[in-house]
């Protein structure tokens, strides 16, 4: 195998090689993500049409439910192209690209995590306190802090490949250009790139899962404390949407990393792979919707004004 210094593009190898199987595949994950593009949109929507959720829970959530449709923008879309046009392509800039961006979102995603579990910590352990420590500074300075982070790291990741030299063999066993998958396409010494993912992943995947289960040990602990059952569930309803959404995340990713060190089935890692990428972005607005009763008034609200703008357009047209 031969170095090369500008490697032209990688070849994605997919899911399956089957033609009537491309097309189901297609077909499923255009629907799963358009229910993640209107699904995550409405809970924008409803939080910016509803005044009463202009609170820190609901303005990290709405953030999340953003990060949720850019996290696969990056990539889905790339997908169904290539299934579309029956390429397997994707230029080495590219890749850097939607390595760049996957990365961001990803790291954006579990940083509006740990956020949230702060505020439901200070929410109920501390409300008294609640309106001094969230303030809409402290919350911005959070985001602020959260998006800075993330780029930051998949600045350095993309960096760190830039240094490397790939060989001839450039197919990968992915529907996008997954990170780890790319360093192994590297036919120069890639310990340091390794080091830095071990590294980063322990820092800022594993810390801030710590820094969420600290705050529900201490959160169980002062729901424990109330006398009434009121009181219980009215404090458990205001965190359990929460509590599913990480419990899905970090399960899933969970999912994947076993699977990648289970098997040597490239495959199944990378169906396992894809339904990371898109499973917990699908179900966040379910879960907030049913189980949350602000958001269900909030979009309540939204189709009124929806429904009255419809109407006084249509008096509009009558009139002209």
């Amino acid at each position: 195998m031969e170095n090369q210094t500008h490697v032209l593009e990688f070849v994605l190898l997919g899911l399956s090689e089957d033609t009537e199987l491309q097309l189901l595949i297609f077909g499923l994950f255009l629907s799963m993500y358009l229910v993640i593009i209107f699904g995550n949109l409405l809970i924008i929507l409803a939080i910016i049409a509803d005044s009463h959720l202009h609170t820190p829970m609901y303005f990290f959530l709405s953030n999340l439910s953003f990060t949720d449709i850019c996290f696969t923008s990056t990539t889905v879309p790339k997908m169904l192209l290539n299934i579309q046009t029956k390429t397997k392509t994707i230029t080495y800039e590219n890749c850097l690209s939607q390595m760049f961006f996957f990365i961001l979102f990803g790291q954006l995603e579990i940083s509006l995590l740990t956020a949230m579990a702060y505020d439901r910590f200070v929410a109920i352990c501390h409300p008294l306190q609640y309106t001094v420590i969230m303030k809409p500074q402290v919350c911005g300075l959070l985001l602020l802090t959260s998006w800075l982070l993330s780029v930051c790291v998949s600045l350095l990741h993309d960096l760190m490949v830039l240094r490397l030299s790939f060989c001839t063999e450039l197919e990968m066993p992915q529907v996008f250009c997954e990170l780890n998958q790319v360093i192994r396409l590297a036919c120069s010494d890639t310990f340091l790139n390794d080091l830095v993912l071990y590294f980063e992943t322990g820092l800022l995947s594993v810390i801030p899962l710590i820094g969420i289960l600290f705050s529900y040990s201490k959160i169980a602990s002062s729901i424990l404390r109330i006398s009434t059952m009121e009181g219980k569930y009215k404090a458990l309803s205001t965190c359990g949407s929460h509590l599913s959404v990480v419990t899905l995340f970090y399960s899933t990713g969970l999912g994947v990393y076993l699977s990648s060190a289970a098997t040597k089935n490239l495959r199944a890692i990378a169906v396992a792979s894809v339904m990371y990428m898109v499973v917990t972005p699908m179900l966040n607005p379910f879960i907030y919707s049913l189980r949350n009763k602000d958001i269900k008034k909030g979009l309540k609200k939204l189709r009124n004004i929806l429904s009255i703008k419809g109407h006084f357009v249509s008096s509009l047209e009558k009139c002209s």
